[in-house]
């Protein structure tokens, strides 16, 4: 089964970061894509731009509102998403909880598979 593993966190430590810590960052992610590789469950995944860079779209019934930044107004935001394979939800927790951040698991539904 496949799940989407979302990185959730305050994205300001990120923008502060100098060039060392953004080096350290990137190899803990690199120990997690490893990980990943060895058990066969990556199947892909990506950073985001910051959250003040998102577009948000409403619907109220034929009213749209088009607005800048992301759909929640909090300090934590997604910052990134990996999509894997695993057998239950049970094997998708042990390989989040590698991940070098906090993370919110959603199941991808079969027939969206």
């Amino acid at each position: 089964m496949k799940y989407v593993l979302f990185v959730a966190g305050d994205e300001r430590p990120w923008a502060e970061a100098g060039p060392e810590e953004r080096k350290r960052i990137y190899e803990k992610w690199g120990e997690f894509d490893r990980l990943l590789r060895e058990r066969g469950a990556g199947l892909y995944g990506n950073e985001l731009a910051h959250s003040s860079t998102a577009t948000t779209i409403r619907k109220d019934g034929d009213r749209i509102l088009i607005t800048d930044g992301p759909y929640a107004e909090t300090v934590e935001q997604i910052s990134g998403y990996m999509v894997v394979e695993a057998a239950d939800l049970d094997q998708a927790i042990e390989l989040a909880t590698a991940m070098p951040s906090d993370v919110e698991i959603r199941p991808v539904p079969e027939e969206a598979s």
